[in-house]
């Protein structure tokens, strides 16, 4: 899944060196999280990372290969986070615990700033195709947690043998992006919070009573 540098690169890094990269992408993960890709300059990742102009240069051909590696960092930080969440759910409680756990979290930024990959995706999708082949790559293992958990929702008698896991995890991502897009808008995470709800609430009518 990882876009912006093959093996032997890696290789060829030293520790110092693979620590300026990392600094170089952190910085840059973050300004293009709350400006956007457009809006964020090399300049600007220059001066937020503390590197030179001439260091940046030697880690990445271009803004473009930049973008990558910020993708490849934010879909490891955001599928970590999933996986850790989603893991052990198998409960429409749970689902419920993970649903609290992403709009608290959206919430101390009043929603200002949107999904980490959503916004990637919007700025970056037509322009780049390894880049968009990636993005769909990391949401579609996104979506197969959520199956997961609803796949072992339906092994536990939870939700009946007969539920269409894979459909209900599809829209369960597009509410969960939905609500993102809302939430950003607004200034405000109560949409998202309602758009969740209401795609738990069509997985809850489906359980076994």
């Amino acid at each position: 899944m990882t876009i912006s540098a093959d093996a032997s690169t890696a290789k060829r890094l030293t520790a110092r060196g693979a620590k300026t990269r990392a600094r170089i992408v952190a910085a840059a993960a973050e300004l293009m999280y709350v400006r956007g890709v457009g809006a964020t300059t090399l300049d600007e990742v220059v001066a937020a990372s503390g590197v030179s102009k001439s260091q940046l240069y030697h880690h990445f051909a271009g803004k473009e290969m930049l973008v990558r590696a910020v993708i490849d960092l934010t879909g490891e930080r955001v599928m970590q986070r999933e996986r850790d969440a989603l893991s052990t759910v198998s409960t429409m409680a749970g689902l419920r615990r993970w649903r609290d756990a992403l709009v608290q979290n959206n919430a101390l930024r009043h929603g200002a700033y949107g999904c980490s990959l959503g916004s990637l995706a919007s700025d970056v999708a037509d322009q780049d195709e390894v880049a968009r082949r990636t993005l769909h790559e990391l949401f579609g293992a996104w979506q197969a947690l959520l199956a997961d958990a609803l796949g072992r929702m339906r092994e536990a008698g939870v939700l009946p043998p007969d539920a269409p896991v894979e459909q209900l995890a599809t829209g369960l991502m597009g509410a969960v992006q939905g609500g993102y897009m809302l939430a950003q808008t607004a200034h405000n995470v109560a949409p998202m919070g309602t758009s969740i709800d209401m795609a738990l609430a069509h997985i809850e009518s489906l359980t076994v009573r």
